[in-house]
């Protein structure tokens, strides 16, 4: 009889009773391989350290109330903490993660949750952390990179380093695109077995609602209207978004989501006289957002780089068509006109003539729905059982072979 594989997944992008929406796209997978009943899971998320807890810090607050361990959406987590000092603290973040949750490890397996499999998310730091303690523990590693981790991170001489070392410890590496998968071989992050596993969307979770109803019940006018979400940054292209407005006049623009830029974007939507139009309206819980998702009538993701979204499924699934950038996995997921339009170049002209293209066709939304439905989690979920299931047998076979410059530590840091 197979065993059932014992996971733990590491990750610092993992939501948590104060950070519920923090890193949920982490979660459901998890979720969705948990439903087979195939495996048992659990999970080590860490934060960094802060010494005070008052609303006034914000982030770091948040980080600081974080309990050390809890039960998320049913599955045991703990939340060590590690030193992330300014200035350095990214240069020396693997090690940190990687001091501060080896206790928890450890006891874990003292416990008897002596797991066959770390899962980690995100190459930096949290999959060179990952290496390090698969490497303490004599256990295998999946590391799945994510997107800004390859696309941004990578470029980085010193990370770059330390991530073509963790995907050589790997057992084997996840993108969840082609796209991200070509992006990770030319920066030279290759491990022995790498797979392309796309993000699902939950159908249940992301209704299409009656647009009518949903519009009456979040109380907006009958005016078409976009939606952008994601962090108030620049990258995502809420900026683009609002300047847009200046040339769609008949539009509305909600923005969901929250970040540094939030001010930012108030103040240009007052200078460019559309303030009467764009509502900012913070986080919205995940069980929530389906309404707004219904509500809207096109998603914008104007982004500078992505691996691949996951609001833009959750829009399509909702019946809602998107105008988005064609970077990382956008185009694998916008791949039929009914699903939306792509823009040839991340400019304000560009993003206006696609939502007037695409508001003129009047696409069926159900149609859209039914795009979506294509990417469900089956594929990623099988790709992982069968991963684990493999890693778990091998039993001893725990670390993948060495390269003869590979001495055992990481680039820039002593283990």
């Amino acid at each position: 009889m197979t065993p059932r594989p014992k996971v733990l997944l590491f990750s610092t992008l993992y939501p948590s009773s104060v950070r519920p929406g923090h890193g949920s796209f982490v979660a459901t997978r998890l979720q969705q391989l948990l439903a087979t009943g195939a495996v048992e899971a659990k999970v080590v998320a860490p934060v960094p350290w802060f010494p005070v807890r008052h609303a006034r810090f914000g982030e770091y607050a948040r980080m600081a109330r974080t309990p050390a361990h809890e039960s998320v959406n049913g599955i045991e987590t703990w939340h060590p903490r590690y030193l992330l000092p300014p200035k350095i603290g990214m240069s020396i973040a693997p090690v940190a993660l990687a001091t501060g949750a080896a206790g928890t490890l450890r006891r874990l397996i003292e416990q008897g949750f002596d797991f066959d499999v770390i899962d980690a998310h995100y190459y930096y730091p949290d999959g060179v952390a990952a290496a390090l303690l698969a490497r303490h523990f004599a256990k295998p590693l999946v590391i799945t990179a994510r997107g800004s981790d390859i696309n941004l991170i990578a470029n980085h001489a010193l990370p770059r380093r330390m991530m073509r070392w963790a995907a050589k410890r790997a057992n084997a590496s996840i993108a969840v695109s082609a796209a991200l998968a070509g992006a990770m071989r030319a920066h030279g992050i290759v491990s022995e077995s790498m797979t392309v596993l796309r993000n699902g969307v939950d159908l249940d979770c992301f209704q299409c609602l009656p647009q009518a109803a949903a519009r009456a019940e979040l109380g907006w006018p009958e005016a078409p209207t976009l939606i952008s979400v994601g962090n108030l940054i620049e990258g995502k292209g809420h900026r683009l978004a609002i300047e847009a407005l200046a040339s769609l006049p008949d539009f509305r623009l909600c923005v969901v989501g929250s970040g540094p830029d939030d001010e930012a974007l108030k103040s240009l939507a007052r200078r460019l006289g559309v303030a009467q139009r764009v509502e900012l309206c913070g986080r919205v819980a995940q069980d929530r957002m389906s309404l707004r998702y219904s509500a809207a009538d096109i998603l914008v993701l104007p982004s500078l780089r992505e691996g691949a979204p996951n609001v833009v499924l959750e829009a399509m699934a909702c019946g809602t068509p998107v105008v988005a950038t064609a970077v990382g996995g956008i185009p694998e997921l916008v791949s039929e006109p009914v699903a939306g339009r792509l823009m040839a170049d991340r400019t304000v002209e560009h993003l206006v003539g696609a939502v007037r293209d695409l508001r003129a066709q009047r696409v069926d939304r159900q149609a859209v729905r039914e795009h979506a439905s294509r990417f469900g989690w089956s594929d990623a979920t099988r790709g992982q059982l069968e991963l684990f299931t493999r890693l778990a047998v091998a039993g001893a076979a725990v670390c993948a072979p060495r390269s003869a410059a590979d001495d055992g530590t990481a680039p820039g840091a002593q283990a």
